[in-house]
């Protein structure tokens, strides 16, 4: 099927994972500047200073910094639609807490918005994409502190002016319910829950949920200011919320597994679409708080912050399912994005032993639209996987083009069924440093980039056998795959 005119198909990327110049331009550094390298089975880490002859991936990451005219002629070939990718906070606002940002930082931005527009490619921004200011994790241990709040309105209020006319589409936070994980803290909010920096992301994190929730509160507080601040600045803008959606099944028809399935579901993915979308707490999550010792303090007036903040649209990233059960009998387990479940031995899985799952997507899809009613985007979505460059210069990756595929055709099912989709951004359309594992061999792009696990590479660019797919993807509104 077709879908609809001006459906927006793209691609979708991280500042922190794929634009490097990390000290160029008056930048200055950020949470993932201070995470190593790391492997699918050895940990990043995070250092307090940057070590000496340890390899830091987004440093130089695949170098968009320099690249970016390239890059987007590239994207422009393909025909992209709209182009997510992510400001780089500090590249505005150096250290966080600045009162007057970066003239230099702003201007390259400039400068991407325009090549964009000149290709024809609507710009969708994510405000906030895994690199709080290192500044503000030293000084107020990050989103912990309800001081950093005015550090990211201020922010907004700076590139809400200086693009008003270049930018339509921004989310406000990336997965932002990775704070309802103990592993997110320092990615998602900047925060060191041991007190020290030298803690391994996968493992040996003593947890805090008191802090981490009282961090997504006020994430929740500042998106909902910053919708409101851009209606303000310019009432053509949408903004939205995006959620890293771990779609859940019961391992079996035991009733038990069927409430967990649910109850994770509430907290790890409803809880932030609900605050962001309907402007308020839902019941669920006031229990788990309670039951959990969690006590949120609030300020007087948040409860109309939340409400009059509430997002025009609803993303989120898909790229697998899990299952989970109620029986602690150990069951096989499999990876996924953030977290990982029970093998579920009707699916496939990627070299990662993320389980492949396009059905998930429609159902996904369909659960959203069924509670929220409001439009929705899938903005990222992709097969992580080792790409082989044969001899004669070409990557034949068949089995990405057939990833997408079967999930564009479980998307417009959905669409079908009624769902109100906005979009679709296949997730690292250009090889990027994997944000869980530091790898550049963990590779989703439609162009390949020169570059390995270590940083060795010349960065030259090309296009992959699944570049020409997605190009008659869009030509055709999605007809033809």
């Amino acid at each position: 099927m077709k879908m609809k005119e001006g459906f927006l198909w793209g691609g979708a990327t991280a500042a922190n994972q794929f634009e490097g110049g990390w000290k160029e331009g008056g930048k200055g550094p950020s949470t993932s500047d201070m995470m190593t390298g790391g492997t699918h089975t050895t940990p990043r880490r995070i250092t307090p200073v940057i070590e000496e002859g340890t390899y830091y991936p987004s440093h130089e990451a695949i170098d968009f910094y320099h690249h970016y005219k390239e890059d987007i002629k590239m994207f422009g070939e393909m025909g992209f639609k709209t182009f997510r990718m992510s400001i780089n906070w500090t590249r505005i606002f150096p250290n966080g807490d600045e009162l007057e940002p970066n003239e230099e930082g702003l201007k390259f931005y400039d400068n991407v918005f325009d090549e964009l527009l000149k290709q024809g490619i609507e710009p969708l921004v994510t405000i906030s994409h895994y690199e709080t200011p290192y500044g503000l994790t030293k000084k107020y241990n990050g989103w912990a502190s309800r001081e950093v709040i005015d550090c990211y309105v201020r922010y907004c209020d700076t590139i809400f002016r200086r693009y008003k006319d270049k930018v339509k589409y921004w989310l406000t936070f990336n997965e932002i319910n990775i704070l309802t994980m103990p592993m997110g803290a320092f990615m998602g909010g900047g925060i060191l829950l041991n007190g020290d920096d030298n803690s391994e992301l996968s493992n040996g994190i003593k947890d805090n949920p008191s802090v981490r929730f009282q961090a997504l509160h006020h994430q929740f507080i500042a998106s909902a200011k910053v919708v409101k601040l851009a209606h303000k600045i310019n009432p053509n803008f949408k903004v939205g919320c995006m959620i890293a959606y771990m779609t859940l099944y019961p391992f079996t028809c035991n009733p038990d597994d069927i409430l967990l399935a649910q109850e994770k579901d509430q907290l790890q993915n409803m809880l932030c679409g609900d605050v962001q979308v309907r402007g308020y707490y839902p019941g669920f999550a006031k229990k788990f708080f309670k039951e959990n010792g969690i006590n949120i303090k609030m300020e007087d007036g948040d409860d109309k912050i939340l409400k009059e903040g509430c997002v025009d649209f609803y993303s989120f990233s898909y790229y697998m399912s899990n299952c989970v059960s109620a029986d602690p009998v150990k069951q096989e387990e499999a990876k996924g994005n953030l977290m990982g479940g029970i093998k579920n031995p009707y699916l496939k899985a990627s070299d990662w032993g993320w389980q492949i799952d396009p059905k998930g997507l429609n159902w996904t899809l369909n659960h959203i639209y069924d509670r929220y009613q409001i439009p929705v985007m899938v903005v990222e979505n992709g097969l992580g996987a080792v790409d082989v460059v044969e001899e004669d210069g070409s990557i034949n990756d068949d089995y990405r083009i057939e990833y997408l595929k079967d999930h564009i055709i479980e998307m417009e099912k959905a669409v079908e069924n009624g769902v109100d989709l906005m979009g679709y951004t296949m997730w690292g359309c250009i090889d990027l440093v994997s944000a869980s594992t530091g790898e550049m061999k963990k590779r989703y792009g439609f162009i390949y980039v020169d570059k390995d696990n270590d940083g060795n590479g010349d960065l030259g660019r090309k296009p992959k056998k699944s570049f020409y797919w997605y190009k008659k993807v869009i030509e055709t509104n999605g007809e033809e795959l």
